[in-house]
């Protein structure tokens, strides 16, 4: 299930919900029981060996395609 930030305009709280996608856009009430809050823009972290280089890697296939051509004719 996808989780949310938000932060109370009320107290300046930053808190997050877990929620589903239907209901990503439904009001939240901040911990401290303000209902003036504005959903925070996300950004999704991605980790591990492959996310380190955004350059591809040496070797392999040449001629392109999906799949550096080893699967096309």
């Amino acid at each position: 299930m996808p989780r949310y930030e938000y932060r109370c305009r009320a107290c300046g709280a930053t808190f997050e919900k877990n929620r589903p996608m239907a209901e990503s856009a439904a009001p939240a009430s901040c911990p401290d029981g303000h209902e003036d809050t504005v959903k925070l823009l996300s950004t999704v972290a991605v980790t591990g060996a492959a996310s380190q280089s955004a350059a591809p890697r040496a070797g392999g296939g040449g001629g392109g395609g999906c799949c550096g051509g080893g699967c096309c004719g």
